[in-house]
């Protein structure tokens, strides 16, 4: 790990701010085996306004709304088991390869990697109580074998790695706020989503504070990636958060939803002020600078060189 320089004030020394959130996840360590253990109710989970297809003026029953919702979750806690498992792939590769075990951010490391197989063994519970019958047509070996590919490429660049976490973790946080604040959510999925939330905090903070000594160190093919390959892999995080065949399940033409809900003002929107913040760290970090935002970022986030909104 690259030293700090001593001019820096102790309190904002990254070493500081990292033992910190260790200190932070040892004195708040949260079971949800035990402390998170209600169930879903019955019904819809999710109100009609927080579903990808709001906006698009459909005429659903209220027994499709609700099928839908369950099926939405599904996919979107599917997905997030999914990245998790990515995200301490890339740690363990990064920890196999470390020099100095006793060093803050290893430690840290191996708190959120805790963490987060505790926050997968409640989404596997969530996905068992969903009971999800959507097929994903993109869950085929071709794709599979590009997933492998590129989740190999990904772990290989910490750089990347943690403009991905910083992406994996602020989207699902936008959506878990929105549906915790929301007084139709399902009770129990939003306790789910404030405990998430809680845990996650952390982690952005990580993630935040590595990203300067990551691309200091960074490889110029590490660096491509973050700055041209990164926005379209998120982008693709995002509109696959809700994969076509969840459509099909209420007799919705599946990839014809898929597309016109991704690219509704309502969704587009929400992506903006979801990845936003990915920029904003980028900008602090000085991965990037103003006047000089790549385009696949500005198509991302909808802003304009400088990384401020567009009109």
């Amino acid at each position: 790990m690259a030293p700090v320089s001593g001019d820096v004030k102790p309190e904002l020394r990254p070493d500081v701010k990292i033992e910190r959130l260790s200190a932070v996840s040892l004195r708040r360590t949260i079971e949800p085996d035990l402390e998170v253990t209600g169930e879903l109710g019955a019904g819809a989970v999710l109100p009609p306004e927080l579903l990808s297809v709001a906006g698009l003026g459909l005429e659903l029953s209220a027994d499709q709304l609700t099928k839908l919702s369950r099926e939405e979750v599904a996919s979107i806690v599917d997905a997030g088991l999914r990245f998790e498992a990515i995200l301490m792939a890339g740690f363990s590769f990064q920890l196999a390869l470390q020099r100095d075990y006793t060093d803050p951010r290893v430690v840290y490391a191996l708190h959120e990697m805790g963490e987060e197989t505790r926050h997968s063994r409640l989404f596997a519970r969530l996905l068992g109580q969903l009971r999800p019958t959507a097929r994903n047509p993109l869950d085929k070996r071709v794709f599979r074998a590009v997933q492998r590919i590129g989740m190999g490429a990904i772990i290989r660049r910490p750089a990347l790695l943690d403009v991905l976490v910083l992406a994996g973790e602020e989207i699902p946080d936008l959506l878990q706020k929105k549906a915790a604040e929301h007084p139709d959510t399902d009770p129990f999925l939003a306790e789910v989503n404030r405990y998430h939330r809680q845990e996650e905090a952390r982690h952005l903070a990580f993630a935040r504070t590595v990203l300067p000594e990551q691309w200091r160190r960074a490889s110029w093919t590490d660096r491509f990636a973050v700055r041209h390959i990164a926005p379209l892999v998120i982008r693709d995080m995002f509109r696959l958060l809700v994969h076509p065949g969840v459509y099909e399940t209420v007799g919705l033409p599946g990839w014809a939803t898929w597309r016109a809900a991704n690219r509704s003002p309502e969704r587009v929107a929400l992506r903006h002020e979801a990845t936003r913040p990915v920029l904003d760290a980028m900008l602090q970090a000085e991965v990037v600078t103003p006047g000089g935002v790549p385009r696949g970022w500005r198509d991302l986030c909808g802003v304009d060189a400088n990384g401020v909104p567009a009109a």
